[in-house]
């Protein structure tokens, strides 16, 4: 089994899990707004984000003899290890719900301050109980301050996004409508093939203009416009309470502080817990989203199996997501089991990444004010601030 064991290693998985985890929301954010069901996609994302753990499994957690103490996966299959096997599956269905809820807030909120909103929870919360978890192996003195920069950054991202929705607000009051609940009216509605030009670079109408913003809500699977912004929040607010209770879980899986194994019986170890975390991440997500195949939220069309089965129309993208997606959760577990999962919780920097694939891909703040661009570059500086500090408090798992 290849166990990462040196803090160099902890922070390169962790960094590279910081991209992957950060890039996986803007691929389904994408398939949204070109008007692919959130429930095929997510069905889809489900399967290759199950095949990941299944891989590193047999691949990292099979490499090299089995100890006692450290058995090869397949080994640990068989051994009497119930109580660690039930916290990572509690830790894959804590996720599940999370990452199925934030596909409809990043609709109705917004990718960067659905990001922005849930990290702040998960790093509050989540970090808390790690540390305490992992027997205060993360230095204190250093850990707790990068807390306070990720929430600084945070309250700046409220900022940003209040600022933004003002900037695109003016833009909209100046495009011919006949709605008077604000709901403005397209000029043209453009095909599939027309929206795929806006996203790439090649669009009818220029990012950051009032028809961008409008093309792309006719387009998208989930309407936003006269939705009430409660219900976004609500979504991304119980999001980001389920991200913050994975870790922990996850944490007592594989180390097992509350001593629930019998004795002799060695700890689960990461890879053989990312199974069972991932498997029972799988199947929730698979009886709900078939559930909202026929019964859908949020005014979305039923749909059906069969439909799923036939809607090729972006399921590569889907099935890539699933893929980055499996993979940064495998390398923050794995940066954690060796540095402390308080530490890896630096991952939660994740709004630098989306922020930059939102501006990059989806038009973001583009044709913004000043004010605004002036709390996003002062929002991104803290993040980077805030994961450096946390990288930094990094211990030594004995």
């Amino acid at each position: 089994m290849y166990v990462v064991d040196s803090k160099g290693g902890a922070i390169a998985c962790m960094l590279l899990a910081l991209f992957l985890l950060g890039t996986w929301p803007a691929v389904l954010t994408m398939l949204e707004r070109r008007g692919r069901l959130p429930q095929h996609t997510y069905l889809d994302y489900s399967i290759t984000n199950f095949l990941v753990a299944v891989l590193i499994a047999l691949t990292f957690g099979q490499i090299g003899s089995s100890t006692p103490d450290k058995p090869n996966f397949i080994t640990q299959l068989s051994q009497d290890n119930l109580p660690s096997v039930l916290f990572a599956m509690a830790g894959g269905i804590v996720l599940s719900l999370g990452n199925l809820s934030s596909q409809y807030a990043f609709a109705l909120v917004g990718l960067s301050l659905t990001e922005v909103i849930t990290a702040s929870i998960t790093t509050v919360i989540g970090t808390t109980l790690n540390y305490f978890l992992d027997n205060r192996i993360n230095r204190a003195e250093i850990l707790f301050p990068g807390v306070a920069c990720f929430l600084i950054a945070v309250c700046l991202g409220s900022a940003v996004h209040s600022s933004n929705a003002a900037d695109n607000k003016v833009k909209l009051d100046s495009f011919p409508s006949d709605s008077k609940d604000g709901e403005k009216a397209l000029k043209q509605i453009p095909d599939k093939d027309g929206l795929k030009d806006l996203e790439s670079g090649n669009e009818k109408a220029k990012a950051g203009t009032a028809d961008y913003l409008v093309q792309i809500e006719n387009q998208r699977a989930i309407k936003v416009f006269g939705k009430k912004t409660y219900i976004g929040l609500a979504i991304t607010f119980f999001a980001g309470l389920c991200f913050s209770l994975f870790t922990p879980a996850f944490n007592v899986a594989t180390n097992d502080q509350w001593h629930t194994l019998n004795k002799g019986v060695p700890h689960l170890v990461v890879y053989t817990a990312f199974f069972y975390f991932s498997a029972s991440c799988f199947v929730i997500a698979i009886i709900l989203n078939t559930i909202f195949l026929y019964r859908p939220i949020l005014d979305l069309p039923k749909s059906s199996f069969k439909a799923y089965l036939n809607d090729w129309e972006g399921r590569g993208w889907a099935l890539l997501a699933g893929l980055i997606c499996g993979f940064g959760n495998g390398l923050q577990f794995m940066g954690g089991q060796a540095a402390g999962y308080a530490a890896a919780d630096s991952v939660q920097a994740l709004p630098l990444v989306s922020t930059f694939w939102g501006i990059l891909l989806f038009g973001e703040y583009r044709k913004s004010s000043r004010r605004t661009y002036i709390l996003l570059t002062s929002m991104l500086t803290m993040f980077i601030v805030a994961v450096a500090v946390l990288m930094a408090s990094s211990g030594h798992r004995k």
